[in-house]
Parts: C-alpha cells; sequence; structure tokens
C-alpha cells in the first residue's frame, strides 16, 4: 500500500508506542504545536506498558498515519508470540508476559484494525521520496543498528526500494546516517520507553523539508513516567519493566544489543 501526500513539508514520526499512552498524548500536543502537516507511527503499538486499548484509542483518534510492526501484526493475528527476534531466553520469558498481557486487554476491534495496516508506507516530503517501515523495508523485525550496520547495505536497500529517505524504529533507540547523493537512514527512535541512557524522557523525530534539503530533529518527550509505573503495577507488569520506567536503564531485551551500545547501558 502506497500513501503519498504531496505538499507534505514537515512529519513527526513515532516509533514504537509499547503501550505507553501518557508519552504518546504528550508527543501528540508537542507535534500539534509545531504544526506539523502530518503524524506517521512506524508500529508497535503495544508490549511493556499497561492497558493498550488507551494508546490504541488516541492514534486512532488523532488520525495517525499507522503501519504495522511485528507485535501489531501479532496482535492483530492472534499469533503465539510477539515476532520480536529475540534468542535469550530471559528476553523471550519477559517478552512473552508482555506479549500475553497485551492480547488479553486489546479489544478485538482494535485487533482487527491492526490486521488491516501494511507494514510499508510512502510518503512525499517535499521532492524526496520517503519510505516508512517498522524494522526495515524488507523484514518487519529486522533489526538496523547504528554500530553494526554498514552504510553500503543501507545503500543496497535504498537503491533496491528507491527511496531518498528510510525511516525505521524497532531497535528502540534513535540515529541517522547520511547516504551518497544525499539518501539518509533514519531510526526514529520509540515513545514507549527511554533510550537505556539513565533519563526517563522518550523521543520521536520531526523531518522538515524547507526547500534547502532534508532536517532531522531528535524531540525528547518529557512526560508523568512516575503515573505510568504506577499504573504498571496496578497491571502487574513485572518489575524489571518498572525500574526501566523509573531509572531510564533497560533491565530487560539486552542480549540484542550489539556490545556498543550495551556499554552505554548499567547493565
Amino acid at each position: 500500500m502506497v500513501f503519498c501526500a504531496r505538499g507534505v513539508m514537515r512529519i513527526a514520526c513515532f516509533g514504537g508506542i509499547y503501550s505507553n499512552h501518557r508519552a504518546l498524548a504528550v508527543a501528540i500536543a508537542d507535534a500539534r504545536r509545531r504544526g506539523v502537516d502530518r503524524i506517521v507511527c512506524l508500529g508497535d503499538f503495544g508490549g511493556f506498558g499497561p492497558n493498550p486499548d488507551r494508546s490504541l484509542e488516541l492514534l486512532r483518534e488523532n488520525d495517525i498515519l499507522c503501519l504495522q510492526g511485528n507485535y501489531d501484526n501479532s496482535i492483530g493475528n492472534e499469533l503465539d508470540d510477539c515476532q520480536c527476534g529475540y534468542t535469550d531466553p530471559r528476553d523471550n520469558h519477559f517478552a512473552q508476559i508482555s506479549y500475553e498481557y497485551t492480547l488479553r486487554k486489546t479489544d478485538a476491534e482494535h485487533r482487527a484494525w491492526m490486521r488491516s495496516l501494511p507494514n510499508t508506507q510512502w510518503l512525499e516530503l517535499g521532492c524526496q521520496r520517503v519510505l516508512l517501515s517498522h524494522g526495515s523495508p524488507r523484514k518487519i523485525n529486522e533489526f538496523l543498528w547504528e554500530s553494526t550496520t554498514s552504510t553500503q547495505f543501507l545503500e543496497y536497500l535504498a537503491e533496491l526500494y528507491r527511496a531518498d529517505v528510510m525511516l525505521t524504529t524497532h531497535t528502540g533507540i534513535k540515529w541517522e546516517r547520511l547516504l551518497s547523493d544525499g539518501r539518509r537512514m533514519v531510526n526514529v527512535g520509540v515513545l514507549g520507553r527511554p533510550e537505556n541512557d539513565g533519563k526517563t524522557n522518550v523521543w520521536y523525530t520531526l523531518l522538515e523539508n524547507d526547500g534547502a534539503g532534508l532536517r532531522v530533529e531528535f524531540v525528547p518527550v518529557v512526560y508523568d513516567h512516575q503515573a505510568l509505573a504506577k499504573e504498571m503495577r496496578q497491571e502487574g507488569l513485572p518489575d524489571e519493566f518498572i525500574e526501566t520506567a523509573m531509572t531510564g536503564w533497560w533491565t530487560t531485551c539486552l542480549e540484542i544489543l550489539p556490545s556498543k551500545e550495551r556499554r552505554r547501558g548499567k547493565y
């Protein structure tokens, strides 16, 4: 499915929401204040946080252009797991707890909506063709890391899909890279949980074509993380998840991190 929006000059890009409806609400309001032409979400609406329907309602009520992440594909089709791509038994243990909770708490109407979403989208930002995907254009749960993904491979993907700009999420950590001929790869970060840097804020990305080229801005989102943690406790979610929301340090999903990214964290 292709969505072309000619004349769009400024977009706000949200990565994994992970049921963090509190951060999502703040990010939507911030993006509106900045006068964006469009808000897009690159998938993974549930997981990690509490009460997934609240995030889904915000996404749908605010006319946000959404595509399907691996989590949404799994929830929408009621699969056995989240297709998150973990291999470590401990990470898979916590992923399964999160997945089963989210599946149980997601309304059937929302599940049907998630099934209908595409896993790639196109936008025109000024004169540039922007390709949106969750993990990568070729695989919904592919991890593209700043430290281990080669520029050569990214240029191959850009050429293969004829994209001027590629936007992804999935890793949970924002980054960007300038490629040849002015093309660009941007991981837009996530709204669902902190970046494993000891800070409790989360991130979204603002892209603007001002006529002189593409400008990328990573926008910090400060929200009531203590209220989120309280809600997580009330829902019986793992203490490990609550610690991450309260401290900014990842306690799970660590095995997937390349060594450079893992060294930045506490664990």
